[in-house]
């Protein structure tokens, strides 16, 4: 979409009326208003279904309206009106369909029945499920197992998700990527080594007993609102909430609640922020730094800040871990920060001030190549003061897609040590794989190389999230088969290989009829407590299928034959599934099926918020970083090589764009936007919406350019750059990833700016 943008800077709240409206536009454009409006009030109850948005952890008991503004909109998205019918591809060609915008190719609708592409007419046409799911195995039986990979989303329930890893490795792989290694693998690598477990240690009973909060490189307002309400909460009780973050972000700094009547008559909004610290990209692990040695040089210089008796009891390395701190020079970690010694000392002495402290982060914090050293230093901080394993206190990593954190739980992992296989094989009788599998820049490496023959997709647009476009999608053409299993259509879709399949699913929402009734699934929330979901609407088409039948249709179709795993029996009645989960892993699992359904849903095991390590040390490691330079091989420093970070709108979720309004930056009418410091735009003589082109700075033979890019003046530090994900992906080389996790270093791409003609389209 290349529509001029429209920019008036938003002074308002977040939530309050703006929400409101924002839900009614939507609910208007996709039809069912009513009905619609009524599934909400069943959002992320335990009678009802929850969000396929976020992952945010949902309330015992729940508020009235138990959504946000963002998960409406993804509800709405899947209960539209709208329908892909198989006369839709009669009229439209792929090649046409290339030229639709994201929103447009998911605006069309729900798709209605299982479709195969036609290189004679280049239209999909549709095909029985038998048909399917026979040719779909006839080709993946042709093929070794390695050169197939099976992503998954993170939006598939558990007894999905569990039936789907069984899938590949009893195919012979442990090519599971998933959305996690686009974002918080870094928190699954980093934290396992410090505190022994790979999510956080939050509930939501610890808002209500904290000091401060700590938010780092985490947009609320825009990814995860509904924690606003036990933002709001805890700002009312005087709790300091310190925002460090890149960008300035409206929605972050006041909060309207839509469901308490007097703030919305009578708008007194929540300030939510009490300071905000705005860093350059990249420069979260030295201020990190500087925070851990101003605390432990004030113990040297015989202040009481340090929490001596966590630090004997509970950790390793401390020592060493001093001396790295004391060893860094002030003028470096301003240099990297981007903030001063006296900005790094005052959120220093308000740390120091709290007892009970909790450390939230985003993606700003683990999309950079010093992701996992973000992570640890994060947890290496909270452990000077004792900041595990207490109440009102911990680490709190917010996952995004709605499930993917549960998905990991059971076992969607490319990591052979990560899942229980030898009691799979036991299970299953057979033996399953050992050798490491592909994450999602090892599998778009493959497809590169022409390594990949299979791409399955469980869900996702993985094409158009992955980096390397120049060099992906003409390679991704070439791959002998890809899968679709998905609800809507969306780029993958269209950039797709020789032999192609869209497999068309029930949502969530959606009742699930099978042999025993409407089935339940299960999902896991970013604070570990997994909860029960129930379709509440009919589906959108008869022909569709369950995420679970489809893989069973592709697992019988595919597999030798082997009673064990009966896949007809679990379709028929996920209670099965979740028994299998319960006796593969019983320490997390045992009794599934009746805690699952008790109110609140249940939390999975979590020895850390015990103090109990789970470490090769048996204790919390301090682990210092390598290097305080987040982006040592690819330097962002000195005037004319900008940090871009890619970011999300508030009208978007992931890939998922729900429209062209951006209204907390105040940002409207199209995303192809970047936004930049007002003083860089005069050094480069830059006027307000003039077109711009991105560039990647890398010496590497590939050239990598966005173009048609409006500039925004915004509050955002000099010699950085801020533009929307998906559209400046195609900026991101594929080796420019975090070190040891390969999550995509999405917020610090090293870019030049080139002015275009006024003349360009």
């Amino acid at each position: 979409m290349t529509d001029d943008v429209e920019h008036v800077p938003y002074d308002g709240p977040s939530g309050g009326w703006g929400s409101v409206k924002s839900l009614k536009t939507i609910l208007r454009r996709e039809g069912h208003s009513v009905s619609t409006s009524l599934a909400l009030r069943k959002q992320n109850k335990d009678d009802g279904f929850m969000c396929v948005s976020c992952a945010w952890a949902k309330p015992n008991p729940p508020h009235l309206f138990e959504f946000c503004e963002n998960g409406a909109k993804a509800t709405a998205w899947d209960l539209t009106s709208e329908r892909l019918e198989p006369d839709f591809f009669a009229r439209h060609t792929v090649t046409e369909l290339e030229s639709w915008s994201d929103h447009q190719l998911e605006q069309g609708g729900r798709l209605t029945e299982p479709m195969k592409w036609d290189a004679a007419t280049d239209r999909y046409l549709p095909l029985p499920w038998d048909q399917a799911f026979a040719e779909i195995g006839t080709a993946l039986r042709g093929m070794k197992p390695d050169e197939a990979i099976f992503y998954a989303s993170g939006r598939a329930s558990n007894e999905a998700s569990y039936m789907y890893q069984l899938l590949a490795r009893m195919y012979g792989t442990n090519n599971l990527p998933d959305s996690s290694n686009m974002c918080h693998e870094s928190t699954s690598v980093a934290l396992p080594k410090t505190i022994g477990v790979p999510v956080g240690t939050v509930t939501l009973d610890d808002f209500e007993h904290t000091d401060l909060i700590l938010i780092f490189g985490q947009n609320t307002a825009t990814n995860s609102p509904r924690m606003l309400h036990q933002l709001d909460e805890a700002s009312r009780r005087g709790v300091p909430i310190i925002t460090i973050n890149p960008l300035r972000e409206k929605g972050l700094e006041r909060f309207t609640n839509p469901q308490n009547p007097v703030q919305m008559l009578l708008s007194p909004s929540t300030r939510i922020t009490a300071q905000y610290f705005q860093l350059r990209p990249g420069g979260d692990l030295a201020l990190l730094t500087g925070l851990c040695k101003s605390l432990i040089e004030a113990e040297d210089n015989g202040a009481t800040v340090l929490d001596q008796a966590f630090i004997a009891q509970h950790t390793h390395g401390f020592e060493a871990f001093a001396r790295a701190m004391r060893g860094h020079d002030w003028k470096e970690i301003e240099r990297h920060s981007g903030l001063t010694h006296a900005q790094v000392e005052d959120i220093a002495t308000l740390y120091t001030r709290a007892n009970k402290v909790m450390g939230v982060y985003g993606m700003g914090l683990t999309q950079h190549r010093a992701g996992v050293d973000n992570v640890q230093m994060l947890a290496a901080l909270l452990f000077l003061r004792g900041n595990i394993g207490k109440q009102g206190a911990g680490i709190c990593p917010v996952r995004g897609h709605s499930n993917v954190q549960g998905q990991r739980a059971v076992w969607i992992t490319e990591k052979p040590e990560l899942a229980p296989l030898d009691k799979l094989g036991e299970m299953y009788g057979f033996s399953p794989p050992r050798t490491k599998g592909t994450d999602v820049v090892d599998a778009a490496g493959k497809v590169i190389k022409g390594q990949a023959k299979a791409v399955i997709q469980l869900g996702g647009n993985l094409v158009r999230s992955l980096p390397e476009h120049r060099l992906l999608e003409p390679a991704w053409r070439k791959l002998p088969l890809t899968v679709m299993i998905t609800t809507k259509l969306n780029r993958s879709h269209l950039i797709h290989g020789r032999a192609a399949y869209l497999l068309p699913c029930l949502s969530r929402i959606e009742i699930d009829r099978q042999a025993t009734g409407p089935q339940v699934v299960s999902m896991e929330d970013s604070t570990s407590f997994i909860h029960p979901s129930h379709g509440m609407r009919e589906p959108a088409s008869e022909h569709l299928l369950s995420e679970p039948a489809i893989i069973a249709g592709i697992a019988k179709a595919t597999l030798p034959s082997n009673p064990k795993p009966d896949w007809d029996a679990w379709v028929g009645n996920y209670e099965l599934v979740r028994e299998a989960i319960a006796e593969t892993f019983p320490k997390w699992y045992k009794d599934y099926n009746q805690r699952m359904r008790q109110p609140g849903g249940f939390h999975r095991a979590n020895p850390a918020r015990e103090r109990i390590w789970e470490t090769k040390t048996g204790k919390a490691n301090f682990l210092p970083p390598k290097s305080l330079d987040a982006n040592k091989d690819t330097p962002v420093e000195g005037f004319g090589t900008f940090a871009l970070m890619t970011i999300r709108s508030n009208d978007q979720f992931n890939t998922t764009i729900y429209g062209y309004d951006d209204r907390f930056r105040g940002i409207n009418g199209s995303r192809e936007v970047v936004m930049m410091n007002e003083r860089d735009m005069a050094r480069l003589a830059l006027a307000p919406e003039q077109r711009v082109s991105l560039i990647t700075v890398a010496d590497d033979g590939v050239h990598r350019e966005v173009g048609n890019l409006q500039v925004v003046p915004f509050d955002i530090p000099e010699g950085a750059l801020a533009a929307y994900y998906p559209e400046c992906n195609p900026l991101l080389p594929l080796w420019h990833h975090a070190e040891e996790s390969h999550v995509p270093a999405a917020k610090t791409i090293p870019v030049k700016v080139r002015r275009m003609s006024p003349a360009a389209p």
